[in-house]
């Protein structure tokens, strides 16, 4: 989309009711009605790596239907995202459930052509395998990026059973890998029990900080988001969501779920304090509907997709307008 182009917005529900036809996310134009999109919501429907209860692949669709009720202003931030750049729903990554190794180069092969077009990408997992090949092409684009994990779990494990491709080892492999600038990574929302105490050196040992759960509540939401401005500084920023850095009461719908989470509050508080960082894309993954309640998680994951996407809608037109 051309500068001088009118960005292509949702269905207007005061027309056509919330709850009638195609469920795209936040009801918005599929990417191939609108030619190219500045902002693409691309769903990944993989959850092989998951280690205890599967189901995630069936979350972005879950998460769009949940979005249906989503609006085109966002106060919190005094913008509206579809307004400001094309946003656009690019459909699912079709990947082999099969084989994880294909899966993997499918999904950054695929999101390579996304972000050759210009665009960046709000992806909705799908488990956290697929952070990997979503980083692998992103530092393509920007060069190693500054990582902010929000998770119950550190997700820098080596291998399981023997596989290196899982949900709980995205992070390892992308520091061994090269493509993370280990000067700005931080785990948020972490706790629960490991495996040792050597889980927690080798974390550190790749570069991480950690802020838990437990120090979100003490801290409060707004110092942690200038903890985190302060170390993130103007880098290139991917910010990667595991629903359950939700307490199970905010998102019972995942598949590991860990006592004594952050509130959806907090963290949509802590991502609308990260509105000054160069966000260049995204992910929010281990939505698993099977295990939810009334889309009490699909409507966490919604507004956090929300919260991401207007953060990137901002910063495109900011760039405009210089």
């Amino acid at each position: 989309m051309s500068s001088n182009e009118t960005p292509r917005g949702p269905v207007d529900s005061s027309r056509v009711p919330r709850y009638a036809g195609p469920a795209t996310f936040a009801r918005l134009p599929r990417l191939d009605e609108v030619g190219r999109a500045d902002v693409a919501v691309v769903g990944v429907p993989f959850d092989s790596g998951v280690s205890y209860r599967p189901g995630a692949r069936f979350g972005g669709n879950a998460i769009r239907e949940a979005s249906r009720l989503l609006r085109p202003y966002n106060p919190a931030q005094d913008a509206s995202p579809f307004a400001l750049a094309q946003v656009a729903d690019g459909g699912d990554i079709a990947v082999n459930p099969f084989n994880i190794n294909e899966a993997v180069e499918t999904i950054e092969a695929a999101a390579d052509d996304l972000l050759g077009t210009g665009a960046r990408m709000m992806t909705l997992g799908g488990d956290h395998t697929i952070a990997l090949p979503l980083l692998r092409s992103v530092a393509k684009k920007h060069g190693p990026v500054a990582l902010l994990h929000f998770d119950a779990h550190l997700d820098t494990w080596d291998t399981y059973f023997g596989a290196e491709y899982t949900h709980g080892t995205p992070f390892r492999r992308a520091v061994e890998e090269g493509i993370l600038d280990t000067e700005a990574l931080s785990h948020v929302g972490t706790r629960g029990p490991l495996y040792g105490k050597q889980d927690l050196t080798d974390d550190e040992k790749m570069g991480f900080g950690i802020v838990t759960s437990a120090d979100v509540y003490r801290r409060g939401a707004d110092e942690v988001a200038d903890q985190l401005r302060q170390r993130i500084g103007d880098r290139p920023l991917y910010i990667s969501i595991d629903i359950d850095c939700l307490d199970p009461a905010h998102a019972p719908g995942t598949g590991t779920p860990e006592a004594g989470g952050m509130t959806s509050r907090e963290l949509l508080e802590i991502l609308r304090g990260l509105a000054s960082c160069n966000l260049v894309s995204a992910d929010v993954v281990e939505v698993a509907p099977a295990y939810d309640h009334a889309e009490i998680t699909s409507v966490a994951a919604s507004h956090t997709a929300y919260e991401l996407t207007t953060i990137m809608s901002r910063q495109i037109a900011e760039a405009r307008a210089k």
